[in-house]
């Protein structure tokens, strides 16, 4: 029987240490976020790009931080609507993976661990002002920093991704939707993934 991508990510690419789900680690302080990943008709995904002091330029979904008191799909919510002032996606209710990985915010090593969801939109702009959403971002031209990116474009590698395995995660999903049990990629450390 032939395993999925999602499965491979999930059971054979990384130690099981890497796997553990909420592994500690007493240098950093622990985070949670939540993410969704916005999918238009023809397959592309909607992606920030953002500059992070330990990992560098990347490419990540819209979302962030959990809120006290908030679920991981309220927060996803919230952070979508603040980001991109879309007001109208329903967000899917399945979780699409599960992830950890380091981080540095504010000077302060994070330990993030994040669920991501799924939703379907037209192929758009940000709408509305967002510019405070994206203040932290500390640039004037911040609308250069969202983009849509084909499933072509992801597999190209051009850009390091949050998660890694982003391209081979949508690609499970860009027809069914969300998987009945989301993958859990457990702890990333950062770095480039090995693809093949």
């Amino acid at each position: 029987m032939q395993q999925s991508a999602v499965t491979r990510l999930t059971s054979g690419n990384a130690p099981d240490s890497a796997r553990r789900h909420c592994q500690a680690d007493p240098t950093r302080t622990p985070g949670r976020a939540a993410r969704v990943a916005v999918l238009d008709s023809a397959g592309a995904v909607f992606l920030f790009r953002y500059d992070n002091t330990e990992v560098g330029v990347h490419r990540a979904m819209p979302g962030g931080g959990m809120e006290p008191g908030e679920s991981p799909l309220e927060a996803a919510g919230r952070e979508m609507r603040e980001e991109t002032g879309w007001s109208d996606l329903v967000i899917e209710d399945g979780v699409l993976c599960l992830w950890e990985h380091d981080s540095t915010r504010a000077g302060v090593p994070v330990r993030q661990h994040e669920h991501i969801y799924l939703a379907y939109a037209p192929h758009r702009e940000p709408a509305g002002d967002v510019t405070a959403a994206h203040a932290e971002d500390r640039t004037e031209r911040w609308r250069w920093r969202w983009r849509w990116w084909s499933p072509a474009d992801l597999a190209a590698g051009h850009e390091p991704l949050w998660p890694p395995q982003l391209p081979e995660l949508l690609a499970e999903v860009r027809r069914p939707g969300a998987p009945a049990t989301p993958a859990d990629l457990g702890f990333v450390p950062n770095g480039p993934v090995v693809r093949g």
